[in-house]
């Protein structure tokens, strides 16, 4: 008998379907073919055993199961669930009836018992457009694939609840509701402030608009002056995701396997903080079957690099291309993968060697050759990216005594909240933008409109400093931000200079160190 069940492969963030045909004749012969990994080859004796010990007959036939379309590779422990149903169907154990509108993933264990497994939100998504009425899941991914709404989703907790289920033998399947997940404005990092910051007022300012635009940021200073206590706090001044920003946001982990077990859809934005050995595969992913990296893992969030200058060349400049582009993809022999990028990168660095150089409290050991060989691993094309360039000092005793309170992190992200519903307004006709930093090059002249006193500004600035057209673009995109959060509907002289003073790092005036 011929029997065909259906499951899924991923590739990147996205869903493939997977028909197992299964058929079971004369003879003693396990035959598995359609471009299993050796994972999935060796599901052969998981699935056997837990057949058994589930308590169901497997009898010595020949069995021939095809995985399509062969041209995919099918890897994981996921496809033996289908299996394990697919062989049942052929031996008539359980009827084949059911199995047309219904897509099955699941591990099995060796008793029978159903493990969870990588990627079910893009699963249950793709079965959802291609008209499946039913899902079953481990029960462990149920929630994450109840984010689908117009699907019914089963958990499974063993191989015997999946046969009965089938079998018509009653209901032993869980059935989860429509998970709609509502996202709301609460912020969840009740341990972090910038309450708790003292004195630095420039640079909140600074994060504030990276944070309203998702504008990229770095910043210089000496140890101990405060750049990754602030880092750490800036997503708590970050705007809750918007619907459909989560929900690519949740694929990506799902499918990465980072989504935490207890989470549906991430109410969080990520913020990844690799550390400086990270490799360049890990940085942008990678792998002979392409998994998501460290800046697809930060996708609508932050990647913070702490000591900017300590990280590989080559880690930096693999960030060009996708800090560009949004997205990035890694191509391979066998296929070819697009991960969504669309991150805001905050980065750290001392400005030399000792990092005591400009430290008005402490004198800097290095000479000018060594500051500049310092500040000349961060490479001019990276450096023309990044939007913010902040210089930090120490924060001076009176300051740090000071008892008087400051803003909280929900009072900046009300301001912040605010200047991110009027872009994603001004955006509601583009996909995929949301933010200022996220707007083309096409769309500045449609959205930011500068008087003539904020031109002739610009120009100088554009003259003195012999800054790029990349440059240009960004300060425009700054200004638009700047000019968001202060409610105005034009961007002034007054926006153009404020944006134009965090563009001190360009590779031009960094002989300012040396």
């Amino acid at each position: 008998m011929l029997v065909k069940v259906f499951a899924s492969a991923i590739s990147g963030i996205n869903a493939t379907t997977v028909v197992i045909e299964a058929q079971a004749s004369r003879g003693a012969k396990f035959m598995l073919v359609g471009l299993p990994d050796t994972v999935v080859k060796e599901s052969h004796q998981r699935v056997v055993t837990a057949i058994k010990q589930s308590g169901y007959p497997y009898p010595v036939m020949r069995y021939v199961i095809n995985m399509a379309p062969a041209d995919i590779k099918k890897e994981g422990a996921a496809y033996d669930l289908p299996l394990a149903i697919a062989i049942l169907a052929s031996t008539e154990v359980i009827p084949a009836d059911r199995l047309g509108s219904t897509l099955i993933m699941g591990e099995l264990s060796l008793d029978g018992s159903i493990q969870p497994v990588q990627g079910v939100l893009p699963m249950a998504m793709t079965a959802r457009k291609e008209g499946f009425e039913s899902i079953i899941v481990p029960a462990d991914n149920a929630r994450e694939a109840a984010i689908v709404d117009g699907l019914r989703v089963y958990g499974a907790t063993c191989l015997a609840d999946v046969v009965a289920f089938f079998s018509g033998e009653g209901d032993r399947l869980s059935l989860y509701p429509h998970d709609c997940a509502v996202l709301d404005d609460r912020t969840l990092f009740s341990l972090l402030n910038f309450a708790e910051v003292k004195g630095q007022a420039a640079v909140k300012r600074a994060m504030e608009i990276a944070a309203a635009g998702m504008h990229n940021m770095i910043m210089v200073g000496p140890p101990g002056s405060g750049k990754s206590m602030m880092a750490k706090r800036l997503p708590t001044i970050l705007p809750p995701f918007a619907p459909d920003e989560a929900l690519e946001t949740t694929m990506i982990h799902s499918v990465a396997g980072t989504l935490p077990a207890d989470t549906a859809l991430m109410r969080e934005r990520p913020f990844r903080s690799p550390h400086h050995s990270t490799s360049n595969v890990a940085m942008v992913g990678g792998g002979s079957y392409p998994k998501p990296g460290e800046i697809s893992l930060a996708h609508n969030g932050v990647l913070f690099l702490d000591e900017l200058p300590e990280f590989g060349r080559n880690v930096l400049e693999v960030l060009r291309q996708p800090l560009e582009d949004r997205t990035i993809t890694i191509s391979r022999a066998k296929m070819t993968t697009t991960f969504p990028a669309s991150f805001m990168l905050v980065a750290s660095m001392n400005p030399c060697p000792c990092g005591h150089y400009n430290n008005p409290q402490k004198a800097c050991r290095c000479t000018p050759h060594q500051v500049t060989s310092y500040l000349n691993r961060i490479s001019g094309p990276l450096l023309d990216r990044i939007d913010l360039q902040v210089e930090i000092v120490p924060v001076p005793f009176d300051a740090l005594a000071d008892t008087t309170p400051t803003e909280s992190s929900s009072v900046i992200r009300e301001r912040v909240r605010a200047a991110r519903e009027i872009q994603r307004e001004r955006f509601k006709d583009y996909p995929h933008i949301y933010s200022n930093a996220q707007m083309p090059p096409a769309l500045i002249k449609d959205f930011v409109r500068v008087d003539k006193a904020g031109l002739d500004r610009l120009r100088v600035a554009m003259d003195r400093f012999a800054l790029s057209a990349r440059a240009y673009d960004r300060i425009l995109k700054v200004s638009r931000t700047i000019a968001d959060l202060s409610g105005s509907t034009d961007v002034t002289a007054a926006h153009i200079g404020e944006a134009v003073g965090y563009r001190k790092l360009d590779r031009e005036s960094w002989g300012q160190f040396g």
